[in-house]
């Protein structure tokens, strides 16, 4: 029919798609296919609409759904049927044991289409669950009798479309169907069709992707966020096989191209702030007195640096899954590259018909700069996220850090590889601006060891962040992995060359914020359990420090720092005994706990005050330097202590059940922003698979606030976006 002018409008009315018109025949209870036995292989080759059949499917009632759903059933079956050039399989077959090549130049894009309906198809179904409680997906949609032979069959389709011959969009969408099905509700362990996806694993699939680099450079980022959402249904409830398989791979292939995508995004974010922080120097002092009071303005969580920390919880995730998960991933810390860091080889920058370039005017670029493996990555990634603790979401993801490192302290072998040092690393760890310090020009610091660079991290959160509102949480975990590397040096006797009073004077600047802040404090927080461990990390230097203090000169500037600051630990002697006269403290024990810890140090104070007091009487002084006040230290060594148990011993890193509730946060976090970015995509056609890189800084721009930007452009046009800052 033609379309005509309305009245009154100059605008033309826009002729509906057939493939929409076929969608509202489908939602009326219709059937379309009965006129013509070649329908559905029409269909398929029209352009699905996403929007359309999702809007058509959230408009259903109650009563509609029984008239639409055997519709809804046939288009799913005919959408699995058609990822089967062969048409040779049927419910109940087995092809998993027998992948062969699909001739995808037969149907290519009705292999696309199906794949893009059923994205769209399951999209709509889970949207319409989680806006009506009393929607059942399984029973209302999917309750027909040979439902699971079919989602078997769609596993199998699946695994054999991603290890198949098949153009690389149909991969790619593949990919991001299985991203719907796990994203489709807020709370995995709700979502029942992760019990197909357990019982017909793709965990082989994905190591064998992940081994290839020119598929893991195309879709390695998918099948990371895909593993670490797996991983984590019903984690602690029932055996899981994705935690079982990725606790026992061995492939080493796999492990190093899991750790490139993790590495790859971390190394882009610091990329990006470096370039953010050369742009603000080099911009005059107006723009920036602009921009600071344009700042204001904005909201924490709204802000496009939160946003950007907040996209990368999905793959810091994944790396906690890995090192939490399996002790081989450990051996990839040191080594792993991304690919896109890595400078082009000769025969990919020039053709033999190109002229040579002139590069007497190229930028020098400063390769220190940048991380140059996954923990150098780690490390600068943290120094940054550091910076920023005002708001809940830059808070949960630098806990996911110091949690990711408690998990490396722990670990022998990890230890080993940051205390060796032959294996050196120049790391440019960020500070921030305060007012009682002037920051370094040269950011990067001198190559050293990662264990001193990880010192030099866990010094800058302690100095940095004593504040009113104090992240108690985050405090525990930085002492605890300091207490952890200190453990592994005691029993491996390991002398690391570490400037350690930088150490002793951050530990001793805590306790005087504890102590300053007492009534405030103690009120929210229990402060006597974290100065226990501030103060048993001293007693671990005065017990056990000959076994892994590089020099002697060592010891004797410790207790010239403990005698210097003597009146800190006076101070909290006297607020601990003060506390034990309360018969109503809720911290009792640990008030006893650390009133026993300081015996030694109040005994080290009181011998070298009253020895230096003599000397200075002898020497008839009132103002000693330093230097004199240490030869006092060597001279009187003859004290007695007391030995204290357990100093060495910590509790081994748990999950469960003191951070479940917070893993069941990060999860939810991780499935929104997937579920979002995956509108986007499948929204539009994939004609051309978007190269690798320009897909991560995609996500990362649209996390920022760009995500209406995303979902409307096609994705052969996500070349164009522009990277976010």
């Amino acid at each position: 029919m033609s379309s005509r002018k309305r009245s009154g409008s100059g605008s033309t009315k826009r002729p509906k798609e057939k493939v929409v018109y076929i969608y509202e025949l489908l939602c009326r209870g219709e059937d379309p296919s009965s006129e013509s036995p070649e329908f559905w292989n029409e269909f398929f080759l029209l352009q699905p609409n996403f929007e359309a059949l999702e809007n058509e499917i959230g408009k259903l009632n109650g009563d509609q759904l029984q008239v639409v759903k055997p519709n809804l059933n046939t288009l799913f079956q005919k959408c699995i049927e058609m990822l089967d050039t062969g048409r040779s399989s049927s419910p109940g077959s087995d092809i998993s044991d027998n992948i062969t090549l699909f001739h995808s130049e037969d149907h290519p894009k009705r292999l696309c289409n199906s794949l893009q309906t059923l994205c769209s198809l399951f999209y709509g179904i889970f949207k319409k669950s989680n806006t009506d409680p009393t929607f059942n997906i399984l029973s209302e949609i999917f309750g027909h009798e040979k439902m699971d032979e079919w989602l078997k069959l769609l596993m199998q389709y699946c695994n054999r479309i991603l290890l198949g011959d098949v153009p690389e969009n149909a991969r790619f969408m593949c990919l991001k169907l299985m991203q719907v099905l796990v994203t489709g509700t807020d709370n995995v362990n709700q979502n029942a069709l992760f019990e197909h996806l357990m019982m017909h694993s793709m965990f082989d699939a994905f190591v064998r992707l992940l081994s290839d680099p020119t598929f893991r450079s195309q879709h390695g980022h998918d099948i990371v966020i895909l593993l670490t959402i797996l991983v984590n249904y019903r984690k602690h409830e029932a055996t899981n096989p994705y935690v079982v398989q990725l606790s026992i791979l061995a492939d080493e292939l796999a492990l190093n191209g899991y750790g490139q995508m993790i590495s790859q995004s971390l190394i882009d974010f610091c990329r990006q702030y470096i370039q953010s922080l050369n742009n603000v120097q080099s911009s005059s002092w107006f723009s920036s007195l602009s921009n600071i009071v344009g700042n204001m303005f904005v909201s924490d969580e709204g802000c496009e640096r939160v946003q950007q920390i907040k996209a990368n919880n999905g793959l810091l995730l994944a790396l906690y899954e890995a090192v939490h998960l399996n002790r081989n991933f450990i051996t990839t810390l040191a080594h792993t590259q991304a690919e896109s860091s890595a400078p082009p080889s000769p025969s990919n920058t020039l053709s033999l018909a190109a002229p040579v370039p002139d590069l007497t005017n190229a930028p020098i670029i400063d390769i220190t700069q940048y991380p140059t493996n996954l923990l150098v990555a780690v490390f600068q990634y943290c120094s940054i996220v550091m910076q920023d603790t005002k708001n809940e979401s830059s808070i949960a993801n630098l806990k996911l850090c110091f949690l990711i490192l408690t998990c490396i302290s722990e670990d022998q072998y990890a230890n080993s590889m940051m205390h060796d040092s032959n294996l050196t690393f120049k790391v440019m760890l960020h500070r921030a601006q305060m007012r009682h310090r002037k920051l370094n020009v040269d950011r990067v610091g001198k190559s050293q060891p990662l264990a001193a660079t990880l010192l030099d991290l866990l010094v800058e959160f302690i100095v940095s962040h004593l504040m009113k509102k104090f992240p108690m949480e985050l405090y525990l975990l930085c002492i605890g992995v300091i207490h952890r590397i200190l453990c592994y040096q005691k029993r491996c006797r390991v002398r690391l060359n570490y400037p350690w009073k930088e150490l002793w004077s951050a530990l001793i600047g805590l306790l005087r914020f504890l102590v300053n802040q007492e009534q405030t404090l103690v009120k929210k927080c229990n402060i006597f359990h974290l100065s226990l461990q501030v103060v048993n990390i001293f007693n671990l230097f005065i017990t056990y420090g000959d076994t892994f203090l590089a020099t002697t000169n060592s010891y004797d500037e410790l207790y010239y720092e403990l005698n210097r600051e003597e009146k800190v630990f006076t101070e909290i002697h006297a607020m601990v005994l003060r506390y034990t006269t309360m018969p109503e403290c809720e911290y009792k024990d640990d008030v006893i706990k650390l009133l026993n810890s300081l015996v030694n140090i109040l005994a080290i104070v009181k011998h070298f005050q009253n020895k230096i007091k003599e000397w200075l009487a002898e020497q008839g002084l009132s103002t000693p330097t330093e230097e004199q006040i240490l030869d006092v230290v060597r001279k009187n060594y003859d004290l007695t202590l007391k030995l204290q148990d357990s100093l060495d011993q910590y509790e081994r890193y748990a999950e469960t059940p003191l951070h479940t509730n917070f893993f069941k946060l990060m999860v939810r976090d991780v499935v929104n922003d997937t579920r979002k970015h995956i509108y986007g995509y499948v929204k539009e056609a994939v004609s051309v698979i978007p190269d690798q890189d320009i897909l991560l800084t995609s996500m990362t721009s649209s996390s920022a606030g760009s995500v209406t930007a995303a979902a409307t452009t096609p994705a052969v046009l996500v070349p164009t976006a522009t990277p976010a800052t």
